[in-house]
């Protein structure tokens, strides 16, 4: 069955992990490839509030852009032809692809890297947003990669409590927490996460 599409306006939780539980992830530098194709693909058309890159799989809330918020000149494709239409999943779809792309050939294997379809779910509430972001930068914590959230680099969470110039919605994530001391204290306590229990990627 195939998965509903993005829609525009909408925020969304973005996941996905490697094919058969394989590792998406083997050096630093792949992290940062990672990320630079996110901005090539993603950043045109959508903001990103929260994300954390696991070593098998990750995490992504997102907000999709209105047509009419999207700088079309900024778009990259994974092809020459210019799509007729703008969509949001194709562009995910894209990101997932280069990045297989250059991990096969930088790994000299073949085949798919991802599981077929990236998951994606609604982000309907204020509580739940909030909660997905405390859920994301927890990640490493919930897999026991690290003790605490600040320790592991790869996720947003160090961008939100620092000053340095960023695409990520900062400002927007400090809001939902009401001020960035208490996003802080936020991400030091245990939170009742029953309603995204669907989410967690062991």
């Amino acid at each position: 069955m195939n998965p509903i599409p993005l829609e525009n306006g909408k925020y969304y939780h973005i996941y996905n992990r490697g094919n058969n539980g394989i590792d998406l992830f083997f050096e630093t530098e792949n992290y940062n490839h990672f990320l630079r194709l996110y901005t090539k693909y993603i950043d045109p058309i959508a903001e990103t509030y929260a994300w954390c890159l696991m070593r098998n799989h990750f995490h992504i809330l997102v907000y999709i852009k209105e047509i009419d918020e999207i700088d079309v000149s900024t778009l990259e494709y994974s092809s020459t032809d210019k799509p007729k239409a703008i969509s949001a999943s194709k562009q995910f779809s894209n990101l997932f692809n280069a990045y297989t792309l250059a991990m096969n050939k930088r790994y000299k294997r073949t085949g798919s890297l991802f599981e077929k379809n990236f998951r994606r779910k609604l982000v309907s509430s204020d509580a739940y947003f909030q909660k997905l972001i405390f859920y994301i930068h927890n990640n490493p914590v919930h897999h026991k990669f690290t003790e605490t959230i600040i320790e592991y680099p790869w996720t947003s969470y160090g961008t939100v409590i620092s000053k340095k110039t960023t695409k990520l919605q900062r400002e927007k994530v400090i809001e939902t927490f009401h001020d960035v001391e208490n996003f802080i204290y936020c991400h030091t306590i245990d939170h009742d996460l029953g309603e995204i229990e669907d989410l967690i990627i062991e």
